[in-house]
């Protein structure tokens, strides 16, 4: 008589404190529904606006009644502990989980901040680290680290929020010397086009950076490049692969938040139409902004290629790309021969193999015996 396999616990964290909290519930209820019930059971834990974590018991439960209803719970940082434990005096037990998925977009979910939270409770998760979630979120940071690994970045500015404030006219000479309209502004650590304007003279210049400056203490000024939108997935660990490009084709004047989420009319072209060449260069670039960033996982990478002069712009590196029915990186994926649940699993596998090559790290020093005296004296 063989024993039934014991079901892996996939803590799906959803919802979050950023203003992609929307997006976030439509990506986890498309990863829930793809998780494969006979391997795995999922527990949805939900973060409120406000902070607040929920965990919901069953996948069955639609995920904006979690937020509402669920159970009131915190996670432990022990670790050992892999423990989500009631705060409220409800007779509820703590909820162990073996592996978390967070779905979470943008501030406190994608920027290293929950991330360092898991590390702590000892917890495989899917995704980046601190580190690669931190400074993928931050596009004045990755645009760095991009120039620095050789590949090709627009012109860009950073300008902290509080210089803005204090020194307007000082910082929108800046601009203007540098860039001619129109110009693109957005929060320098926010996702979904949150926050984000295209600027075509001094006067929605203006407005555009006091409009980011709501989002972020962090204001990126971008060179406008005219061109097509060419995105690509990027899945693994150290040797990581990427998928097949493909290319956004907004029905706005460009890819903002409305168009992304709230209306019809942009298409995406997977393939995209491209040279052998050009499909070669652009999963070079991928694969080298993933590794350069210390990614983990999954990211999808945004690329320019300019119509003028044919060159390729590296734009940004999102580490928890959307997951909708709609969405590129799984969309791109099962063009390049993955379906989707098939790609949950490979993300899933991919937690756990990292989580297990971290375990091998000594974070202390095993010190000979009665060697600990010297230290006490």
């Amino acid at each position: 008589m063989t024993s039934e396999k014991k079901r892996l616990r996939v803590g799906v964290i959803f919802g979050g404190r950023s203003g992609e909290h929307e997006v976030s519930l439509a990506s986890a209820a498309s990863v829930i529904r793809a998780l494969d019930p006979a391997q795995y059971e999922v527990v949805p834990i939900g973060i409120t606006k406000d902070g607040r974590w929920l965990a919901g018991g069953t996948a069955q439960k639609m995920l904006p009644e979690v937020l509402r209803t669920g159970q009131h719970v915190a996670l432990t940082a022990e670790p050992d502990a892999a423990a989500l434990v009631p705060l409220e005096k409800t007779g509820g037990a703590s909820l162990r989980v073996d592996v978390v998925f967070p779905v979470l977009h943008g501030t406190f979910g994608e920027d290293g901040t929950i991330q360092g939270l898991l590390e702590l409770a000892g917890l495989p998760f899917v995704g980046s680290g601190v580190l690669g979630s931190a400074v993928g979120m931050d596009k004045d940071i990755a645009k760095r680290l991009f120039i620095q690994e050789g590949l090709p970045v627009g012109d860009f500015i950073a300008i902290p929020r509080s210089q803005w404030e204090q020194s307007r006219a000082k910082a929108l000479a800046l601009v203007r010397k540098k860039f001619r309209f129109p110009v693109f502004v957005k929060p320098a650590a926010l996702g979904s086009s949150v926050g984000m304007t295209k600027a075509h003279d001094a006067k929605e210049l203006t407005k555009a950076l006091d409009f980011a400056a709501e989002f972020g203490q962090k204001l990126i000024v971008e060179k406008f490049i005219k061109g097509r939108e060419i995105e690509l997935s990027v899945l693994g660990n150290e040797a990581p692969e990427a998928s097949i490009p493909g290319e956004i084709i907004p029905h706005r004047e460009f890819y903002d938040y409305e168009a992304k989420y709230l209306e019809e009319g942009t298409r995406l072209e997977i393939p995209a139409k491209l040279t052998k060449s050009q499909v070669r260069k652009f999963q070079d670039y991928a694969k080298r902004a993933f590794r350069c960033l210390e990614c983990r996982g999954m990211a999808r990478c945004d690329f320019f290629l300019e119509h003028r002069t044919n060159k390729i712009y590296i734009n940004e590196v999102n580490t928890i790309p959307g997951f909708t029915s709609i969405s590129m990186y799984p969309k791109l994926w099962e063009a390049s021969g993955i379906p989707y649940r098939d790609l949950i699993d490979r993300l899933i596998q991919l937690a756990l193999a990292e989580h297990r090559e971290k375990q091998r790290t000594k974070y202390s020093i095993e010190l000979p015996e009665g060697a600990g005296g010297a230290l006490e004296a």
